[in-house]
């Protein structure tokens, strides 16, 4: 058995929805995909088609996205976050998206809201911090599935909508 072993600090899964402690520092961050389902992903995708048929009859080329590129997802930033309570244990938490690195010091007392992912496996995920010592409410940001698709695609898919309604309201009579 090595140093690092003998001395090698325990890191506790917290099951509370609040943590209050002595932020400790942001830990290497890496990036996780968010996958589009299938139902969402097909519908705006055959929807926007209807829009983008009717733009190439009128000769206009928009930019068309591949079904599959649409359910791929946004990526998101996810950086684990140490911090240690007053016993001196300390707890990770998931940090989905981005927060100003300059919000939070090594050494401020900060409470944390918190819920568990879906996977069990991985620490709870942290949706609010409040950096007790400057009073400052933060809350990460991270692209949802809407903001993935984008506003052109989904105006698209709304004109799509409104062609497919009319035509059936003049096919069934």
């Amino acid at each position: 058995m090595d140093d690092t072993e003998l001395h090698r600090e325990r890191i506790l899964r917290h099951v509370s929805p609040i943590i209050t402690g002595r932020f400790v520092g942001f830990q290497t961050s890496y990036t996780r995909e968010v996958r589009i389902g299938r139902p969402v992903a097909l519908t705006v995708f055959l929807l926007a088609g209807i829009a983008q048929m009717i733009g190439a009859l009128l000769r206009m080329s928009p930019a068309r996205r591949t079904l599959k590129e649409l359910r791929k997802g946004p990526e998101f930033l996810v950086t684990p976050v140490r911090l240690r309570d007053d016993l001196g244990q300390t707890y990770e938490i998931e940090m989905h998206g981005q927060l100003p690195q300059s919000a939070l010091h090594r050494g401020d007392l900060i409470q944390v809201r918190t819920e568990p992912q879906s996977d069990p496996t991985l620490p709870v995920r942290l949706l609010q911090v409040v950096n007790l010592t400057t009073m400052q409410p933060l809350t990460p940001r991270i692209p949802t599935q809407w903001s993935h698709l984008g506003p052109a695609l989904l105006l698209q898919a709304a004109v799509g909508v409104t062609i497919f309604g009319a035509v059936m309201a003049v096919w069934l009579g």
